[in-house]
C-alpha cells in the first residue's frame, strides 16, 4: 500500500514540477537568505504574522492564475492550465469542497504540496504522530462564487479563488494518518507546527497568508 502511496505521489509531483516555471536558482537563494536570518521563527502571533490584505492576494492571483472560470465543466478546457488535485492523499485531503474544485495552476500545485510536506517532515523530525491537513477550499468557478454569496453574505464576489492560485488549509481538523497508536497531538500544537511550515514559505515570498478566524482556515495565494 505505501509503494502504491508513494508511486501516486511521485506521479503527481512530476506532473507539477514539470508545468511550474519557477527558476530553481532563484528560489534556493531566497532560502539561503532566509537560512541565515534570525527573524525566521514564528513566534505564536497569527493575526500579526499572517495578515496580508485581500489586495496582495488578488494582484498575485490576477499575475499568476488562469481567467475566472463560469463552469465546472469550463474546466477541461484548461487541462494544460490547470493541475488536479487528488482527492485523497496520505499528505492532504480535501473536506467537503462544496463550493469549490480540486484544480489549481502548477504553482499553486506545488506550494500546497510542498507545505504538506514540510508539515510532515516537521511532525516527523520532532518524533510525533503523523497527521495530514485539511483543503477546505480551492478554485471557485463563477457558478460556484453565486452560490457561495447567497448562502454567506460575506463571500467578496471577487475572490482571489476564481484564479486557480488560492487555497484554504484548516488550522482546526487533521486527520490522523496511524489511528491505531494512542499518541495524540492537539489542534493547538498542530496549528503551531502548521503555521511555522507556513511562515518559512512566506518568508521565501513564496505566497501570502491571511488568518482566517471564523472559517478557521489560512487563506493562502500562491506568488
Amino acid at each position: 500500500m505505501k509503494r502504491t502511496f508513494y508511486l501516486l505521489l511521485i506521479g503527481f509531483l512530476v506532473i507539477i514540477v514539470s508545468s511550474c516555471s519557477k527558476k530553481d536558482n532563484e528560489v534556493e537563494s531566497v532560502q539561503e537568505t532566509v537560512k541565515n536570518d534570525s527573524r525566521t521563527r514564528f513566534l505564536g502571533n497569527y493575526n500579526r504574522e499572517f495578515n496580508d490584505l485581500h489586495d496582495l492576494h488578488l494582484t498575485a492571483a490576477l499575475q499568476n492564475g488562469v481567467q475566472p472560470i463560469a463552469l465546472r465543466s469550463d474546466t477541461l478546457l484548461l487541462k494544460d492550465s490547470l493541475v488536479r488535485l487528488p482527492d485523497d492523499l496520505e499528505l492532504f485531503k480535501m473536506y467537503d469542497l462544496t463550493h469549490s474544485i480540486p484544480f489549481l495552476v502548477p504553482s499553486a500545485a506545488k506550494l500546497l504540496t510542498d507545505i504538506s510536506i514540510n508539515f510532515r517532515d516537521s511532525l516527523y523530525r520532532k518524533h510525533l504522530p503523523l497527521y495530514k491537513l485539511n483543503v477546505t477550499s480551492v478554485t471557485r468557478t463563477e457558478e460556484d462564487l453565486s452560490k457561495l454569496i447567497k448562502r454567506n453574505t460575506n463571500a467578496s464576489d471577487n475572490s482571489a479563488h476564481r484564479y486557480g492560485t488560492t487555497f484554504d488549509v484548516s488550522w482546526k481538523r487533521f486527520d490522523k494518518i496511524d489511528s491505531d497508536t494512542i499518541n495524540t497531538l492537539s489542534q493547538d500544537k498542530l496549528k503551531l507546527i502548521l503555521a511555522q511550515v507556513l511562515f518559512d514559505l512566506k518568508s521565501q515570498e513564496r505566497c501570502y497568508i491571511k488568518h482566517e478566524r471564523n472559517q478557521a482556515c489560512f487563506h493562502i495565494t500562491v506568488r
